[in-house]
């Protein structure tokens, strides 16, 4: 007999041998029909799995998060067998779980069309109303490598060849479908419900560019189809907010063949990434942060210097110029280090806080390229701190209340992460010790929750990183604070103490947007375009009821200019109707519309945007809300 504990704490003796399926079912029959999956010691299993001694078990149903992956992971192997069916040359790459939902890759001598997902669609829905059971076997490398060759998989022998010697090899079976995978799986194709195939993309075989490009397939899988319905109805709100669409309708930036993955920011674009800086540079100016700038380009040397080199030379752009290697800058922190080393501090000079709007370039795969969410050039509001000891925690506590003062701005919430030494990481265990502990410290005098992230921090030291939510409550990881002893090491970093000797400063990495141009694309879909009035590339539109009322809209434009207000007239001749709902399609805060009866009495017809009343007000009246608006940046 062995014994099994669950995770309520009761413990029960079974058979040696007996499967997680007949747990379930001895705990109760419903719970056996609902059953997909079990989670034994941490790992997930079979429902035939068999238990040959003491263990932990949790039985695994559809409500849970592990329940679903196995129901995803189940889902690729469905949709593999289809395009199987329906493509009988077609090559098994492989297939992943991914948040709500799967994909898998197939190498295909046409492309995949929206007519081709809905035949797929069709052939899964035949598999699983044929209730195949899912069969695990374990097989040998040479059985996998006889079964694989003869199948002409010659992916799937790619990745037998690059198992480990001495490993076991497990395949899955469903009806005539094999794949080589470790599972685990649903007992029978037929428990998959609710799934939507949503798109087509490329992708290189082991996201290798140098391989082949395969076709991969994508889609979601949910227990429920009300579940999966909600699932789809958010995605069409969310394409209603996607940046990219909104970015081209309201003529923000642009990408061009030239330059790809670098943004080109259009006038109203500009717009709203200066009024960005603006506000940023207006917090650090009370919190007293210097303003620098940094080269683009430095002498590869320096890199290699500060540990980029080694860490993440394979994301940089090299040139060479006078018979000597550059890099473009990936960070700004090496020239930060370079600025506070051309200087003599004393410890009464300490903190120095030294930020700077620098464009940093990264090299992305062009695969992972997305928008303004995943660029290749990106201008980053990065600070470096420079701090004694024991000013660690303040100027954290410090950094907190400027990140939160900007995200309430913006109507953000957001959530908080620790991150602690990596595999690869640079410095002495006590240097990395104390840095985890000023972090922790900190975090618990502020009184925030946080998620311990072990391992994942940078290579020079732990951080925080902030998590915020948008609108329609999707998670973006923005603003950061990264506590640093190794780069005043490695560049020779001192300050002259109260004992007159020399002492390494400890820094301090910041960021609040992360990458302007990422918080832009944000910013767009949080906002779906309706950017509130201080940040809109136009304020207000002026809308004359005829071309007589032209003139007045000229002097009123011309008034609200002098003021700083962004404000256009529309002098098309075109019927007040449509100039009405093209303001209305441009997102423009406010629309003012201009006849007889507002010139003769010196008032506005206003019009918010959104909203379909109509307010007269004076011009005083109007342009002082307008002000106060703009001034408390209100949303």
């Amino acid at each position: 007999m062995i014994k099994i504990r669950f995770p309520d704490g009761k413990q029960k003796e079974y058979p040696m041998g007996a499967t997680v399926g007949s747990v379930a079912g001895s705990i109760s029959s419903s719970l056996r029909k609902k059953a997909v999956a079990g989670k034994l010691d941490k790992q997930l299993v079979d429902l035939h799995f068999q238990l040959n001694e003491d263990a932990e078990l949790s039985i695994l149903t559809l409500d849970s998060e592990e329940g679903l992956h196995v129901l995803r992971h189940t889902s690729a192997h469905i949709l593999a067998q289809a395009v199987k069916r329906l493509h009988g040359t077609a090559k098994l790459g492989l297939g992943k779980v991914i948040e709500d939902g799967f994909y898998y890759d197939f190498k295909l001598d046409h492309p995949l069309s929206a007519e081709s997902l809905q035949a797929i669609e069709k052939e899964m829905e035949k598999i699983i109303n044929e209730n195949l059971e899912i069969k695990r076997g374990e097989v040998s490398y040479e059985e996998a490598v006889k079964l694989f060759e003869s199948q002409g998989e010659s992916f799937k022998l790619d990745i037998a060849r690059n198992i480990p010697n001495g490993e076991k090899l497990t395949i899955y079976q469903q009806g005539e479908f094999i794949d080589l995978c470790r599972g685990p799986h649903l007992p029978s194709t037929s428990l998959v419900k609710a799934f939507k195939l949503t798109r087509v993309s490329g992708a290189y075989w082991r996201g290798d560019k140098r391989n082949e490009v395969l076709q991969r397939v994508y889609g979601v899988a949910f227990g429920r189809k009300k579940d999966l319905q909600d699932h789809l109805d958010f995605m069409e709100e969310a394409a209603k907010h996607d940046h990219r669409k909104l970015g081209k309708q309201l003529e923000l930036f642009m990408f061009s063949e030239e330059a790809p993955g670098m943004p080109f920011y259009l006038p109203k674009g500009q717009i709203i990434r200066n009024e960005l800086e603006k506000f940023s540079r207006e917090l650090q100016g009370d919190a007293d942060y210097d303003e620098v700038r940094t080269p683009f380009m430095m002498n590869q040397r320096l890199w290699e210097r500060s540990g980029h080199w080694d860490h993440y030379h394979e994301n940089m752009y090299f040139t060479e110029v006078d018979e000597t290697k550059f890099a473009m800058k990936p960070m700004n922190c090496p020239g930060h280090m370079l600025i506070f080393k051309n200087n003599r501090y004393s410890y009464r000079d300490l903190p120095i806080r030294m930020a700077e709007f620098g464009q940093v370039h990264r090299h992305e795969y062009s695969g992972a390229l997305n928008g303004m969410l995943r660029v290749r050039t990106f201008c980053q509001d990065d600070a470096h701190l420079f701090v004694r000891q024991d000013q660690i925690e303040g100027e954290i506590k410090q950094v907190f209340q400027l990140i939160d003062e900007v995200y309430r701005t913006f109507g953000f919430e957001y959530s908080v992460e620790l991150s602690t030494r990596p595999e690869d990481s640079l410095g002495d265990d006590s240097l990395w010790d104390a840095s985890e502990a000023a972090l922790k410290n900190v975090l618990a005098d502020i009184g925030i929750p946080y998620q311990l992230n072990e391992g994942d921090g940078a290579f020079y030291g732990p951080k925080i990183d902030f998590h915020i939510k948008d609108a329609l409550k999707r998670s973006h990881q923005c603003a950061t604070i990264q506590l640093d002893f190794q780069m005043p090491e490695k560049f020779d970093l001192t300050y002259i103490d109260e004992e007159n000797e020399k002492v390494r400063p400890v820094v301090i990495h910041r960021a609040i947007y992360g990458s302007i141009d990422r918080f832009f694309g944000i910013l767009i879909e949080h906002f779906a375009g309706a950017f509130p009035v201080w940040l809109a590339p136009v304020q207000v539109q002026l809308i004359p009821v005829s071309h007589v009322h032209i003139p007045f809209c000229h002097k009123l434009q011309k008034q609200l200019k002098r003021l700083g207000i962004r404000v256009t007239t529309d002098e098309r001749n075109e019927k007040l109707g449509y100039k009405i709902r093209e303001a209305q399609m441009g997102k423009i805060p406010y629309m003012l519309v201009l006849g007889d009866k507002e010139e003769q009495e010196n008032q506005v017809n206003v019009r918010k945007y959104g909203e379909k009343n109509y307010e007269s007000s004076s011009i005083d009246a109007f342009i002082n809300k307008l002000l106060q608006q703009i001034k408390v940046r209100s949303n």
